[in-house]
C-alpha cells in the first residue's frame, strides 16, 4: 500500500492495520513510527495517547508520556516529521497490546470520524499548529502526575486534538484543547488547596 493509499484512509482502518502488520510478541516505539507515513505526527500522538484515556490504567502512560511530549515539542518547535531519540524509540509495546487498542479503540474512533470534517483548518497548519504544540505539551506531561485517574483526562484531550489534526478539523482541536486546559486549571487549583491545607495544619 502506497503512502498516499494509506493517507486516505480512514484512522480506525489505519490504527487495525498497523496493529495486523506488527510481527512478533512486541514492536519498539521506532518501528510504530516508521509505519505510519504522511500522517506519522497525528496517528503517532494518537496510538500513544489512546492508553491512556483507560480509567487507572499504571505502566503504559508512564511508557508513553514521555516520547509524547517529545513528539508534541517537535510540533511547537515546528519540525515537519517526527523523530524519536534512540532511547525512547526502542520502548517496546506488546502487540496483543495494539490488537486490544484497536479493537477497543476502533468503534469510539469511527463516531469521531463520522462527525468530523475540515472546518478551522487553520488551527491545524501553521502558524497555530505550534501553539496546538504547547499546549499537547503541557497536556502529556500531566500524565506523568502520579495520581489515580489523572491520565484519562489529559488522554482523552490529546486523543481530540490529535483526531483534528488528523482530520484538519479545528473544532476538535478546541474541544481538546478546553478539556486539557480546564484539567490543568483543576490541578493547579487542587494542589494549592493542599498546599494551603498542609500549611494551615502545620500552624504556618
Amino acid at each position: 500500500m502506497t503512502a498516499r493509499a494509506m493517507n486516505e484512509t480512514a484512522i480506525s482502518d489505519r490504527l487495525s492495520q498497523l496493529a495486523e502488520s506488527a510481527q512478533g510478541d512486541t514492536v519498539s516505539l521506532d518501528w510504530i513510527l516508521s509505519q505510519l507515513h504522511e500522517r506519522a505526527f497525528g496517528l503517532f500522538l494518537l496510538v500513544l495517547a489512546l492508553p491512556c484515556c483507560i480509567p487507572f490504567l499504571y505502566g503504559i502512560p508512564q511508557i508513553v508520556s514521555l516520547p509524547l511530549m517529545f513528539v508534541s515539542a517537535q510540533i511547537l518547535f515546528g519540525r515537519q516529521t517526527p523523530w524519536l531519540p534512540a532511547r525512547l524509540a526502542t520502548r517496546r509495546v506488546s502487540v496483543e497490546g495494539l490488537h486490544n487498542l484497536s479493537r477497543r479503540a476502533g468503534p469510539s474512533l469511527r463516531r469521531i470520524e463520522a462527525i468530523s470534517r475540515p472546518r478551522q483548518a487553520q488551527l491545524t497548519r501553521p502558524p497555530l499548529d505550534r501553539v496546538v504544540g504547547l499546549a499537547l505539551v503541557l497536556f502529556s506531561a500531566s500524565i506523568l502526575v502520579p495520581l489515580p485517574g489523572t491520565n484519562t483526562v489529559p488522554g482523552f484531550a490529546v486523543v481530540l486534538i490529535s483526531m483534528g489534526l488528523l482530520q484538519r478539523d479545528g473544532i476538535l482541536v478546541i474541544f481538546g484543547f478546553v478539556l486539557g486546559t480546564a484539567w490543568i486549571a483543576t490541578l493547579i487549583f487542587a494542589g494549592a488547596t493542599l498546599v494551603s491545607l498542609i500549611k494551615t495544619w502545620m500552624g504556618f
